[in-house]
């Protein structure tokens, strides 16, 4: 693990030689804080979703409106956490950090670590965002909240793609072998 001001920072998952602003089909699982079951329950293989889960589909829907270069694929709304695909079209420009915080060099490694624009990070980052805001205003008791990182995997071809979106589609049915199941 390396430190960033002085916190022990735990080793990005993602595939280092990759641009996650490139074209291509990304297959996304993001779960609820401590694997809550915020997003309704599994009743005769199927989703029933709770007003939480409403907006987290919701939300997800909208993506494509807030980002120029993704589609949607396959999607679910599961009582933990949500898996979907997220296809990028093109790349995007790069960000520009305009404000200065200490050094060039922190300058450069917070441009360098931070999401670009377009890219699948700030499009999870933005909805995580958003669902986050909007669930916690229409419930504020429920204190909803999302982990903080997300798994990725970049679909590498056809018979991939499809064997994922056959998983997210009998992702209900499955529930009860499911691992975020408990």
């Amino acid at each position: 693990m390396s430190l960033f001001r002085n916190k022990y920072r735990i080793p990005s998952a993602r595939w280092q030689n990759w641009d996650y602003r490139n074209a291509g089909a990304y297959f996304i699982t993001i779960c609820t804080k401590d694997r809550l079951c915020f997003f309704g329950n599994v009743q005769d293989n199927k989703m029933q979703l709770s007003d939480a889960g409403i907006l987290a589909e919701k939300y997800w829907k909208e993506i494509p409106g807030h980002f120029k270069n993704a589609q949607l694929g396959e999607f679910v709304v599961m009582p933990n956490h949500i898996h979907g695909i997220v296809i990028l079209t093109d790349l995007v420009g790069t960000l520009h950090c305009n404000v200065s915080i200490e050094s060039p060099e922190i300058n450069q490694f917070m441009s360098d670590i931070s999401p670009k624009p377009g890219s699948v990070s700030t499009i999870i980052r933005s909805y995580k965002s958003v669902c986050t805001k909007n669930i916690n205003l229409q419930n504020p008791v429920l204190n909803f909240a999302w982990q903080s990182r997300f798994h990725d995997r970049v679909i590498r071809d056809e018979m991939e793609y499809q064997r994922i979106a056959n998983y997210i589609i009998h992702n209900p049915e499955n529930w009860g072998n499911d691992k975020f199941f408990f």
